[in-house]
């Protein structure tokens, strides 16, 4: 079963995105900030990784660039979630090393669609 890191600082997102992942066979963890987000990473190496980006203690921004720095998680495909749609946000994703972006509010099939796509799998 593969394992997606989720993290966000607000509950019911967490909720939402645990919910919809683990319907559809994933096995989630669960942060709910930065730090907490690259211990989780390096510890459990998940196949993907939803980052949302404005959180306490390192934004997503941050702990994108960070986990895509080193070796151990640079092949780990991360999704930003944000309600940062503007253009130069999605830019600083990119910088950082984002493999894909979704804007909140987010529809949980959109978000599947994508996560799935990152990770190769076809339903």
């Amino acid at each position: 079963m593969r394992k997606i890191l989720v993290c966000d600082d607000e509950a019911a997102i967490l909720n939402i995105l645990d919910f919809s992942l683990t319907a559809e066979g994933y096995r989630v963890i669960q942060a709910a900030d930065g730090e907490q987000a690259l211990a989780l990473a390096v510890s459990e190496l998940p196949d993907l990784i939803v980052l949302d980006v404005m959180m306490p203690r390192r934004n997503g921004y941050e702990v994108c660039g960070l986990l895509k720095a080193r070796r151990e998680t640079a092949d780990i495909p991360v999704l930003l979630l944000t309600a940062r749609g503007r253009r130069e946000d999605r830019d600083l994703g990119r910088e950082a090393g984002a493999d894909g972006y979704i804007t909140k509010p987010f529809s949980p099939q959109r978000l599947l669609e994508k996560v799935n796509g990152l990770l190769g799998v076809r339903r």
